[in-house]
Formats: structure tokens, sequence, C-alpha cells
């Protein structure tokens, strides 16, 4: 499975983004995914994750403001978010569990993942 994450750029405080993460290789259909983010001089956390069917669950600190989501017929996965704020600059990475996987907020249940994707929220 190879991930290719995308759409991350310079945005304002208070705006939106959409990141897409294209999975070629296998069929992400029955896949859980995830994305995580590492900001400067932090570790890699958490952000949001999609189990096999769908379910989500969300980092506390997005959980308002993001949704996680996928289009099957282009076997890409997204992350929109909104309301930015200058701490969620990082680079964001995009993963995948093994077929007909739960969602997980963990790292280590990712067996696969993209290169990253800067985003950067100016105050």
């Amino acid at each position: 499975v190879q991930l290719q994450a995308s759409g991350g750029g310079l945005v304002q405080a208070g705006g939106s983004l959409r990141l897409s993460c294209a999975v070629s290789g296998r069929s992400i259909n029955e896949r859980a995914v995830g994305w995580f983010r590492q900001a400067p001089g932090k570790e890699r956390e958490f952000v949001a994750s999609m189990s096999w069917m769908d379910d989500t669950i969300y980092a506390d600190s997005v959980k308002a403001r993001s949704i996680i989501s996928r289009d099957k017929g282009k076997g890409t996965v997204y992350l929109q978010m909104s309301s930015l704020k200058p701490e969620d600059t990082a680079v964001y990475y995009c993963a995948s569990r093994n077929e007909f996987s739960s969602y997980s907020d963990s790292q280590g249940d990712f067996p696969y993942w993209g290169q990253g994707t800067l985003v950067t929220v100016s105050s």
C-alpha cells in the first residue's frame, strides 16, 4: 500500500484546508485509515481515524473542527479542517491499517504511511 499526502500550505488563522491522501497498490475501501501530525520540536500525534466501516474518532484538539472522509471510487482519504489555529501548524501524515481493521489513535497500529504534507497556520 502506497500513500501520497497533499494539500498542505500556508493558511491564515481561522481559515480552512482540505488534505488529501491518494492510496495505491491495494484498495483503501476495506482498511482503517488515519491522520497524524508532527509539529516542530514535538512528537507525532494522532489527529483522526476512520474504521473500514467508516466509523470515526478524533483527537479532542480537532474534534469540533475536522472531518475525516474517504472517496471509495477515487481511493482517496481526506481531512477537512476549519477554524485553523497557529498550533495546528505541523507536518500531516496519512496512514493505513490492514484490511477489515478498526479505527485507532495509536501510530503503532498503522503499518503504511505517506510522506507528509506541511500545514502552516499564520496568526
